[in-house]
């Protein structure tokens, strides 16, 4: 990923946040990913931990029109995934989408309330809305609108052991070409 793009998804994602009123803590431990494979405007997340700690973590995420997270999922941690702001489409399978059954149904708590949905359906969420991923729940998601701010909330993030994505190609943390000079730092950078 060239350190220019990772500049443009900085200043993008700092401007949505400033625009809806998202303040951010100083020192903020941004992040940007391409998942390792070189098409960001395609596979890209934007994202910055607000709090890590051994028993829970909280993020905000940005992603852009078309941008999507690839399909993972957890062995350890928890999460809700909230739309904060535009419109979130998440597709979730009971287990690794190879091993599902497509239509299969299954459970996911939606805004706190159990819901029956089928291997491989969309659930999409407006603002203020969520939905809870258990442990081994396959997921991506992708915005619907023009640009998507997103919180999590979880149990303890483990990024470098605890992402299991179907494509085994994915890594977490991107290679980067230093084509100019960066804003920020990245988590990745340290």
């Amino acid at each position: 990923m060239k350190r220019s793009e990772i500049n443009q998804a900085y200043l993008s994602a700092n401007n949505c946040f400033t625009r809806n009123g998202w303040l951010l803590p100083p020192n903020a431990n941004w992040d940007v990913t391409d998942f390792g494979l070189g098409d960001f405007s395609r596979f890209g997340l934007t994202l910055i931990n607000l709090a890590e700690e051994p028993e829970y973590c909280e993020k905000i995420m940005y992603v852009k029109k078309n941008q999507t997270t690839p399909s993972h999922c957890h062995k350890k941690k928890k999460e809700d995934i909230i739309c904060r702001q535009g419109a979130l489409a998440v597709i979730v399978w009971p287990r690794h989408p190879d091993d599902s059954t497509e239509g299969e149904n299954f459970k996911v708590k939606v805004n706190g309330s159990p819901r029956d949905v089928a291997s491989a359906e969309m659930i999409s969420l407006k603002a203020g809305e969520r939905v809870t991923l258990i442990q081994g729940v396959y997921h991506e998601f992708f915005a619907e609108s023009d640009e998507c701010m997103i919180g999590e909330v979880s149990t303890a993030n483990d990024d470098l052991h605890d992402n299991y994505f179907v494509n085994p190609e994915i890594g977490r943390f991107p290679g980067i070409e230093e084509d100019e000079e960066p804003i920020v730092t990245l988590v990745s950078d340290k």
